[in-house]
């Protein structure tokens, strides 16, 4: 077959768009799940090539891991950035390289006797905005080789700490030697590394031994399939499952266009929209303006209320048969800027 018309057979297959959530099992990366999805989602008729998930769980971790496909992975930063909740074990007495089970063990030391009332007071120690360094085993690069290369060289890199929130936390005992963590986090958040400083404060060391994931941004795990189940089921089934395109889109706010406004839009030119600007828009507007210049200088100049006015707002687009169609980002004087369009 020539080059021209494999070329020709790929562009005549329909694309696969849209999230799945993945119940994600141990033992398998993150990337291997995608790889995996991308095989199950293909098809004589569908391509399935373009694929990505919205954060990364260890191998050893469990649970929901949203992958996007075709056109909803234009829209995957909004989980990617979202807050995530997760449920871990803790095993006391012992550090392992890695933070985790998967590791060796480098150093041990004696559990002190735990109670509900100890345990309630270390984890309001850890509640709010805090710096974490992120450990060695990690996929975060320097001088473009992962950390966890020079890491398995035995080289050790100096890491800037990173701002994370801890938004809600909990720990519960197991047993004499373990405690269950309930946690939920801002984006690029460690439990790995939020354990072992755990076990620190209680005066001892520690490791994760069980990681599961229950929530990203607003899906939850109740929601997510097994790889199993997945391979089990018919295509038909399995693309009647996934969710909308714009499911990872975290934004309320739309703004309708007409026929020859979406084919502009599609071309990526600029509107102006400043007559089908609501009053609820305008609020929104204002709203999302207002938000962004709190964290500013406090002082209000009228060039300052003049930006604002020019500064762009992102919004939901859609046509007049209320199909999605990306995102663009609109200002009060009516500037429509098209961001993520999508392509059907």
């Amino acid at each position: 077959m020539s080059i021209a018309k494999q070329a020709a057979d790929q562009e005549s297959k329909q694309k696969v768009s849209g999230v799945i959530l993945v119940d994600k099992p141990k033992g398998m990366t993150s990337q291997q799940v995608v790889s995996k999805v991308k095989y199950l989602f293909k098809s004589p008729i569908h391509d399935s090539k373009k694929a990505g998930h919205t954060g990364t769980l260890d191998p050893m971790a469990t649970g929901l891991l949203p992958i996007c496909l075709g056109e909803a992975t234009k829209f995957s930063h909004y989980q990617l950035d979202a807050d995530k909740s997760y449920q871990a074990t803790i095993l006391l007495g012992q550090q392992t390289d890695t933070g985790d089970a998967d590791g060796k063990v480098i150093a041990q030391a004696a559990i002190p006797t735990l109670n509900e009332e100890l345990l309630n007071r270390i984890a309001q120690q850890f509640m709010g905005a805090q710096q974490q360094i992120p450990p060695m085993y990690s996929a975060l690069k320097k001088d473009g080789k992962k950390l966890y290369e020079y890491a398995r060289a035995g080289i050790e890199i100096e890491r800037e700490p990173r701002d994370i929130v801890i938004k809600a936390i909990d720990l519960i005992m197991v047993d004499d030697q373990q405690i269950q963590l309930t946690v939920t986090c801002t984006k690029g958040t460690y439990v790995r590394v939020l354990a072992e400083d755990i076990a620190k404060e209680l005066g001892t060391l520690g490791h994760l031994v069980a990681l599961r994931r229950s929530q990203v941004g607003h899906f939850d795990l109740s929601e997510a399939i097994t790889v199993s189940q997945l391979e089990q089921q018919e295509l038909d089934t399995r693309l009647s499952q996934l969710l909308p395109i714009d499911a990872c889109v975290n934004i309320t706010a739309e703004l309708m266009l007409n026929t020859a406004q979406c084919e502009r839009i599609k071309m990526g030119q600029r509107l102006n929209v400043i007559d089908q600007l609501t009053t609820e828009l305008q609020a929104y507007i204002i709203s999302n303006v207002q938000h962004s210049a709190s964290s500013t200088t406090t002082s209000e100049t009228d060039n300052d209320r003049h930006a604002e006015h020019e500064l762009p707002v992102d919004i939901r687009l859609i046509d007049e048969s209320r199909k999605f169609l990306g995102l663009g980002a609109v200002s009060l004087n009516g500037r429509l800027q098209p961001k993520k369009v999508i392509s059907r």
